[in-house]
């Protein structure tokens, strides 16, 4: 739904236990103790018509019967009288619930419907919103608050705890609280029926006392208001996931490769990673990744330099960061003769520099302060194990200073326990991130490396429509599409798919239909020899495991005698596949070529995903392959590349030269391209795609399609740039460009700023603002659009570069009810008609993305922004408040 009516559930003022209980251990029971037992300083009224007190405390024979309405209401009663209670509430104006019952999706009332449609039926005209059901509730220690059965009360803190497991949550909440770890939200999602992942992303997003966000996932629903939500929630702090159901148990049977290597949980690793998020695989790595990226400085790479004391505990630090798929920095020379100038001659002389265990606290500083400066090294692992020389506390003491001021990580290793105690504690203190093995040190580096690279991917924001594609040519793709649904096919021939993939600019092995033996010699000898022979069938996916696929056939009879034995194979190992004929194509020779697989896939729950490996017929056995969610750029495509393991041969070996990676990773993007632009496509596989320092080239392709239920962009988790909503206008009798903001455009953004007048600052944002730093402008460039939209008018100027001479924006609510909007013009622009046309621009966008209103806030003294309202059809607040006037404009 949306964060409307979220704050009575996360911050009420008064609370109803319906169903509150004397019974002991009882549902009821328990959470009326746990509130009254807790801070929370609102009023709590127990509801039950059994009982005139519970625990000391007035209790209701109903909700009609309290002498005020409560915030919020806790439900402990049976399935069949949730939905009546709902509607109770909700005429008495409570706009939140939490449901504890469990059963509410099975049982059904005596219409047939679920109880809990039936509830969800009885909030939707109050706007009550409702946590769970099956949930085990949720608490707010900040404020006291502990409106659950959990057999502990949660520590305050900044961390936000969501779970969709109860049995995890309270599991979480024990572990927590022997290790002192406080909260600002512990919450229950259960079934999720109401108030799910999304909103709650949404609502802790912008919560001050939320420093970041920890999540427990076993499924997602709706993946394009999940992904909005947590891109959106990574944009402001920390988000770490464990995700459940690792094991994959997706498709076991599909028409593509790719429909079989794409497992579900590939798919939610994919997204976990686009939207900006952390992915962990346990409860104790949850709360170490919370401590990395608290207290780690950002990365600028994955190079780590490692400085220790004894040589073995380098060396296990090393092994856990080659086979964690990081980096050993290469250490520049200059440092090299630093750190022989500094060390004893018995130094290992490379990385991890070995300080020989007699090392005096300054030769750790040195040392350190050389590693720091390395032009090789992102980031320093400092190890160390406790000698007699010199107190392990000393060594921390006369590191903490340089380690603070230091623009780049340390991450540090205290080996032992009682001795090096205080030191652990001293870096701690000083947020150095600090763990007691090798491993788990080097583990958070490679978080951190990790976090790095998925915020890198949140802040890509592809387009739509590339110029390199042409409207004829989606046109005619989708006709060609069409005629094959039309013909009763699901799938594709090789030829067409081929012509498909022409059509978008892939490379491919010109291929001709033959139905006959004969037909197959003459289109061969046209073709030149040598040639390759395949089956065509509809009904057999793999064309080589029946012998059907015969390779460098260089003479007429070697054609029609491999015709003729693939056509008796089929018809005795599948008699009743159709066989619609055989497939000839010159033999390709391109002996130094690797065999990569491109697909893609529909996930049922992320909608069409993209997978890129090693190709071959042995393509499931190697199973070398990362999955990516389109819209893919350039850049993200890269990104899919390097996530395999043959992404390194393909860069080259012994007197093996590097492919072009550019041609593989434009594939990938024209890929991406039609699966937004033909909504029709549900399976893709180009096995094995050639490619080698010269380029690449298709020579097999499989498509599988159906009936499209969305366009192609709406079946995308993430909404790429919206390209067709560029327009070219003439303004001021000079031709510029309208058009939605892009993440590119963060240094016109950042000049178009420093021309503006001090008062248009303070009338845009009511403060005075100095010029951005790269992190406000990355917020005001990298947007969601589902939720909000940036028009900027962009002219070419006499120096032939790009400016940006105005902007409006508006940024919906999560439920598209209303968006908040904005303008601002060049100061030297204005009165010339440019705000009129930006305004027209978002109200003529609001109207199409069915945005109930626009509204705004203006300043008294900006009469300027106040008569363009007025013009445009806002309803104008006339009352001047303190805090501006209000400005309405309805919309549908």
């Amino acid at each position: 739904m949306s964060i409307r009516n979220l704050r009575h559930l996360f911050q009420p003022a008064s609370i109803a236990v319906v169903g509150a209980s004397t019974k002991p251990h009882s549902v009821g029971a328990t959470v009326l103790t746990n509130l009254l037992n807790c801070e929370f300083t609102g009023s709590i009224f127990p509801v039950n018509p059994k009982y005139r007190s519970v625990a000391g405390t007035a209790c209701y024979r109903s909700v009609a019967r309290l002498p005020l309405v409560p915030d919020l209401a806790v439900i402990c009663t049976p399935p069949d009288t949730v939905p009546q209670l709902i509607t109770e509430l909700g005429e008495c104006g409570t706009k939140a619930a939490i449901v504890l019952t469990a059963g509410l999706s099975r049982a059904r009332d005596a219409d047939g419907l679920s109880l809990q449609d039936a509830m969800l039926q009885a909030s939707r005209p109050y706007l009550l919103r409702i946590l769970g059901p099956n949930c085990v509730g949720l608490m707010v220690p900040g404020i006291g608050l502990n409106a659950s059965f959990a057999h502990a009360a949660a520590k305050p803190g900044k961390l936000a705890f969501i779970s969709q497991s109860g049995a995890l949550t309270t599991a979480v909440l024990d572990w927590a609280s022997a290790r002192d770890i406080g909260f600002s939200h512990f919450i229950s999602l259960g079934d999720s029926a109401d108030v799910d992942l999304g909103d709650v992303l949404d609502y802790l997003a912008g919560n001050a006392d939320t420093r970041a966000i920890l999540l427990y996932v076993e499924s997602v629903r709706n993946a394009r208001k999940f992904m909005s939500a947590a891109r959106a929630a990574a944009r402001n702090k920390p988000v770490i996931v464990v995700k459940a159901g690792r094991v994959p148990e997706g498709a076991k049977a599909a028409a593509s490769h790719t429909g079989a290597l794409a497992g579900a949980d590939d798919v939610y690793d994919a997204a976990i990673r686009r939207a900006g998020m952390l992915r962990v695989n346990t409860t104790d790595q949850l709360f170490d990744a919370v401590e990395t990226l608290a207290r780690a400085k950002p990365l600028s790479g994955d190079r780590l330099a490692i400085m220790t004391n004894g040589g073995g505990a380098g060396v296990m630090a090393t092994d856990a960061l080659i086979l964690g798929g990081g980096h050993l920095a290469s250490l520049d020379q200059a440092s090299v003769r630093k750190l022989d100038e500094i060390l004893p001659p018995t130094w290992s002389h490379g990385n991890p520099v070995d300080m020989i265990g007699d090392a005096p606290v300054e030769r750790y500083l040195e040392t350190l302060k050389v590693l720091l400066g390395d032009a090789g090294s992102d980031a320093v692992l400092f190890i160390h194990a406790p000698t007699a020389i010199v107190p392990s506390s000393d060594i921390a003491l006369a590191l903490t200073a340089t380690i603070r001021q230091s623009p780049r990580s340390v991450f540090s290793c205290w080996l032992g326990a009682e001795a090096v105690l205080q030191a652990r504690r001293s870096f701690r203190e000083a947020g150095i991130p600090s763990y007691e093995t090798p491993e788990q040190a080097v583990g958070a580096f490679m978080q951190a490396v990790e976090y790095r690279r998925n915020q890198e991917a949140l802040m890509e924001t592809p387009s739509s429509t590339p110029d390199a594609f042409m409207p004829d040519t989606t046109a005619r793709v989708r006709t060609l599409v069409q005629d094959v649904l039309s013909s009763g096919r699901s799938m594709l021939t090789e030829p067409e798919a081929k012509d498909l993939l022409a059509a978008y600019g892939i490379p491919v092995v010109e291929t001709r239909i033959a139905r006959t033996a004969d037909d197959a010699v003459a289109v061969a000898e046209s073709l030149g020899m040598p040639v390759a022979v395949k089956i065509l069938s509809p009904d057999i996916t793999h064309k080589s495991d029946v012998g059907g696929v015969a390779l460098d056939l260089e003479t007429a009879e070697q054609v029609r005698s491999a015709v003729q034995a693939m056509e008796k194979r089929v018809r005795e190992r599948h008699p009743a596949a159709q066989l619609s004929g055989f497939t000839v194509q010159r033999m390709a020779r391109r002996p130094r070529a690797f065999e990569l697989i491109v697909g893609a896939a529909t996930d049922l729950v992320f909608g069409p995903v993209i997978l890129f490996g090693q190709g071959g017929t042995a393509v499931e056995v190697i199973g070398d392959r990362a999955v990516g969610l389109p819209p893919l750029n350039m850049q993200l495509a890269r990104d899919l590349v390097s996530r395999t393991r043959i992404a390194k041969l393909l860069a080259g070996y012994r007197n093996r030269p590097p492919v072009d990676l550019d041609s593989v990773c434009l594939v990938l993007t024209q890929i991406s391209q039609l699966l937004c632009d033909i909504p029709e496509i549900v399976e893709l596989d180009i096995n094995p795609l050639w490619a080698d320092e010269a380029g690449v080239l298709a020579l097999d392709a499989r498509i599988g399609v159906a009936q499209a239920l969305k366009s192609g962009t709406d079946r995308l988790a993430i909404l790429p740039y919206p390209a067709e909503l560029e327009q070219h206008v003439e303004w001021d009798s000079k031709p510029i460009v309208v058009r939605p903001i892009r993440p590119e455009d963060e240094s016109r953004y950042s000049t178009f700023f420093s021309t503006l007048a001090p008062e248009d600052i303070h009338y845009r944002f009511f403060c005075m603002i100095r010029q951005p730093a790269h992190a406000q402008l990355a917020r005001i460039t990298q947007i969601d659009y589902d939720r909000e939209m940036s028009f900027i008018a962009i002219a070419t100027e006499n120096d032939g570069e790009e400016h940006v001479l105005g902007e409006a924006r508006a940024v919906a609510d999560p439920d598209n009810q209303a968006a908040e909007f904005a303008i601002i013009v060049r100061s030297d622009l204005k009165g010339r008609g440019l705000g009129r046309l930006l305004m027209d621009t978002l109200i003529r966008y609001g109207r199409q993305h069915g945005t109930g209103a626009l509204e705004g806030l203006v300043l008294p003294e900006n009469r300027a922004m106040l008569k363009l309202a007025k013009d445009c059809g806002f309803v104008v607040d006339q009352q001047d408040k303190a805090d501006g006037i209000r400005l309405r404009l309805a919309l549908q």
